[in-house]
């Protein structure tokens, strides 16, 4: 843990963890396709392959060789419960990395919530609670953003926001104004944080369901937040966090508030080999994901996750 005392690097990183459930039912939520006696064949086996593989993924985003160190912050999503992150923290290949953790209990219908991992070395958590977002008329209840609040070892005070945005499922232009919600939900709280005089370093990092040029990306960054993922890209060949029909794009974004993109040293996907695999059908590479339709393939996320490193004094 030393190393992560003297780096002078900050490492946040971003990850879709592409339906990371328990394979038991919760009450009051639609998870019966993640159970054994459902068509996937969610079992014990499955979901403790999964969750090594999200605990090797996180491991992996620190780097390599020398300059190796655990990443300071994780921003998940698509996570289920509780019990889930206690798994990931305490009982697979990440539990002697010393992280906590706070996440969401939303009211979403499938029970997927968000969460943060954090190093407590790097990040003393001061505060979090979850945003509640008003659904649009009509529109069951969405999931909430996760709100936290540390300090770092500069002695700032990090605010971050971890988000989960409404899916396009049911068509781009018929569910833009439940995203548009999500962005308003946050813009709301940073105006609350700058009129406390506080929100100076803040992160709002996530799955919006957008692509750069969005309306709700660009409502957040016309609020003083600057995207340092719109031009992020994989060292391996991946040209976004996510694709599809043969088109890599971005649904992941970090946005950061101007202190922190003057101390950005890079952000990048994060493609590692062993991350992805070869499109068969459209040539080149995609990420290697856990299941393909109901075929089950054993991989880690049809999403990639972003590295974002900052200088911080």
């Amino acid at each position: 843990m030393l190393t992560l005392l003297l780096a002078s690097l900050f490492t946040f990183v971003e990850l879709n963890c592409e339906n990371l459930f328990d394979y038991a039912h919760d009450e009051g939520k639609n998870d019966q396709e993640w159970l054994p006696t459902a068509t996937r064949k969610w079992d014990k086996k499955r979901y403790w392959k999964k969750v090594n593989n999200i605990a090797r993924e996180i491991i992996s985003c620190g780097g390599e060789g020398d300059d190796w160190a655990l990443p300071d912050l994780v921003a998940l999503t698509e996570i289920e419960n509780d019990s889930v992150m206690h798994d990931l923290t305490h009982r697979s290949l990440l539990r002697n990395a010393g992280y906590e953790y706070v996440m969401t209990n939303s009211n979403d219908e499938r029970g997927i919530d968000v969460a943060l991992l954090y190093s407590p070395f790097s990040f003393r958590l001061l505060n979090h609670y979850p945003l509640r977002v008003t659904p649009v008329e009509g529109r069951h209840a969405t999931r909430d953003i996760l709100y936290a609040k540390g300090l770092l070892t500069s002695g700032d005070t990090l605010h971050v926001m971890v988000v989960h945005a409404p899916s396009r499922v049911s068509g781009v232009n018929a569910t833009r104004p439940y995203r548009l919600q999500v962005a308003a939900r946050i813009t709301e709280t940073i105006d609350s944080l700058r009129a406390l005089g506080e929100g100076t370093h803040l992160i709002v990092a996530g799955d919006f369901n957008d692509y750069v040029g969005d309306s709700a990306l660009v409502r957040l960054c016309q609020h003083g937040l600057t995207n340092i993922s719109a031009n992020a890209k994989g060292a391996n060949g991946a040209r976004g966090t996510y694709k599809h029909q043969g088109r890599w794009n971005s649904l992941d974004h970090i946005l950061v508030s101007d202190p922190l993109r003057d101390t950005e040293h890079d952000c990048h996907v994060h493609d590692a080999p062993f991350l992805t695999e070869e499109d068969k059908k459209y040539g080149g590479t995609q990420p290697r994901r856990t299941y393909t339709g109901m075929r089950y393939r054993g991989g880690f996320s049809d999403h990639l996750p972003l590295v974002a490193r900052f200088h911080i004094e």
